[in-house]
């Protein structure tokens, strides 16, 4: 049996992934990959000045990403921060661990100078892996469904 490259591309949380031409997140194999996700909703930056609630709901923009391919933050195997401040890195370290301290995936936190919205004060990737999830996708697929 070979193995499907990208399969099953997950859009439809940012105004950016058609403006920019992204997805929110792709299967490939048995991994999902998970673009940057920040604190906005709604047309709106949520939680703006707090770097703690700003790391946990882009935490939840990733973990419904991840539901599409009915996997959780179980599943996540690396995480990547970027903040745009050092001083909020003991905050958003803590909203990491609040997610994340059953799983302990490998991490990286970054500071950068900025984010497309000022007001944003992290962005977070995740990458996730589920043994048998591309077989999953691929039954899925030839039985007609093109999400997943």
């Amino acid at each position: 049996m070979t193995e499907p490259s990208a399969t099953a591309r997950v859009s439809g949380f940012s105004p950016w992934e058609d403006e920019y031409g992204f997805s929110r997140a792709v299967a490939a194999g048995d991994f999902v990959l998970v673009a940057g996700c920040t604190a906005y909703d709604n047309g709106m930056v949520q939680h703006e000045g707090d770097p703690y609630e700003q790391a946990v709901a882009a935490f939840g923009v990733a973990a419904k990403a991840l539901a599409h391919y009915g996997l959780t933050e179980a599943d996540v195997v690396r995480t990547r921060m970027y903040i745009t401040h050092v001083r909020d890195s003991d905050e958003i370290g803590r909203a990491h661990k609040q997610v994340f301290d059953t799983v302990r995936p490998v991490t990286t936190l970054v500071v950068v100078e900025g984010l497309v919205d000022s007001r944003m004060m992290v962005e977070v990737e995740v990458e996730a892996y589920r043994p048998g999830l591309a077989s999953m996708l691929e039954s899925r697929t030839s039985e007609g469904s093109k999400q997943p």
